[in-house]
């Protein structure tokens, strides 16, 4: 089981160390991949000029333009909530940047009153993403909320 307690306090420390969205959310994506087990990308899409574009992250190389409400990511940030997905095959438009991705977790993250990004999480295992990593997952990203430099 995941210390999502540590989790967030390790991302705390690095972005008190370092606020600036581009470093912290790199280390934060690394974080998360060496703390989670069974993940194949952990990363970052930041909302620029009306989509999201790839961010810092681990992982295979990744779609790099997604257009809100398009994919689990551009769902998630046009409904602006968390979206948990436990057989990305059964997702209505699903974008399989990765084709080893089973399930995936998605997570908006806020700043200035608008989403500023997404937390996007997948996983090779079906129905990875517990109601635990869903909450500890959320908690993470309240420390990036509370915590990030979008400067």
């Amino acid at each position: 089981m995941t210390d999502y307690k540590t989790l967030a306090d390790q991302a705390k420390e690095m972005l008190e160390a370092e606020p600036w969205y581009a470093s912290s959310l790199s280390n934060i994506s690394a974080l998360i991949m060496a703390m989670l087990p069974r993940l194949n990308w952990a990363g970052f899409y930041l909302m620029r000029e009306g989509q999201l574009t790839v961010g810092p992250f681990q992982g295979l190389p990744a779609c790099i333009h997604i257009a809100p409400g398009k994919g689990v990511c551009g769902t998630a940030a046009a409904k602006d909530e968390t979206t948990v997905v436990p057989d990305v095959h059964q997702f209505p438009g699903h974008i399989a940047c990765d084709g080893a991705s089973e399930s995936e977790i998605v997570i908006p993250i806020h700043g200035d009153g608008e989403v500023k990004a997404v937390l996007d999480i997948d996983s090779p295992v079906k129905d990875r993403f517990s109601p635990e990593d869903r909450e500890g997952l959320e908690q993470l990203v309240k420390v990036i909320e509370e915590k990030v430099s979008w400067i």
